[in-house]
């Protein structure tokens, strides 16, 4: 059905659920369960979720070479094709949102709608920035002094104000933890994710959720995706970077929503 060939689809994936298909991208750093893991099982309950972990992520071997966003696009369409979806749904979350964007552009013929969430069409000077410094840090091999950076930058004000000094040193232990291996390379290859090219030819419905209190990817980057993908619709939930950890319930309620009204 696709105009391009596929690649075998060798990554690592998360299959759950059954009905319309619904393809997930997961953010640098993190994997399907670390993303998604919250309202995988609400977005299982009406959709057939398929979900790939990158390079260095989950079960899937961390890569030699430097990341490609074509192939985890590719990587990403190939495993919801290998479960039997001809078509789905897709959605994106952060370093997700280009790999998302790219499948839809280069694979139109078997994406029905796409949910894109805290991410971006390309690198602002503040992403860059930013990006810059988690990779070092996390080449360092210094988890902790890694976990309190992406606390500090992925919480948004209203949930860093309001926790209490025991849950704020769980919450960096948590992120300790569960680094992914594969970071440096997902770290590299989010300056590089540009897809502004791409936009002005999605043809899927699309939504776009706006983190507001977001210190990654800056709400005028999200505007910049509603504003070039036609017909697009923005709508905004008040978090950080991580609406799975401070919303989670609002959030998934964004998404399925969305995809019940574009049903294919």
């Amino acid at each position: 059905m696709s105009a391009r060939t596929l690649p075998e689809a060798t990554f690592a994936r998360t299959v759950l659920g059954s009905g319309p298909g619904l393809a997930l991208a997961h953010g640098a750093g993190s994997s399907v369960a670390g993303t998604y893991g919250p309202i995988l099982e609400g977005l299982a309950a009406g959709h057939t979720v398929v979900g790939v972990d990158y390079p260095g992520s989950g079960d899937t071997p961390r890569s030699a070479t430097p990341l490609q966003l074509d192939d985890l696009a590719d990587q990403l369409v190939a495993a919801a094709v290998a479960e039997g979806l001809d078509t789905f749904a897709l959605s994106g979350y952060s370093l997700g949102g280009p790999v998302a964007i790219r499948a839809a552009a280069r694979h139109p013929e078997r994406v029905t709608a796409l949910v894109l969430t805290a991410t971006f069409p390309h690198r602002d000077n503040r992403l860059a920035v930013a990006l810059s410094v988690w990779r070092k840090l996390a080449e360092s091999g210094d988890r902790e002094l890694l976990a309190e950076y992406l606390t500090m930058m992925a919480l948004g004000a209203d949930a860093l104000r309001s926790m209490p000094d025991e849950q704020l040193q769980q919450a960096v232990g948590f992120t300790a933890a569960s680094v992914a291996a594969g970071t440096p390379e997902h770290a590299e290859l989010a300056p590089r994710a540009d897809v502004r090219d791409d936009l002005p030819h999605i043809k899927a419905p699309t939504l776009v959720v706006s983190t507001t209190q977001d210190g990654f990817t800056s709400t005028r980057l999200h505007h910049q995706l509603a504003d070039t993908i036609p017909g697009a619709r923005l709508v905004e939930i008040p978090t950080g970077h991580l609406p799975m950890v401070e919303r989670p319930e609002e959030w998934q309620k964004l998404i399925t929503d969305f995809l019940d009204e574009h049903r294919a």
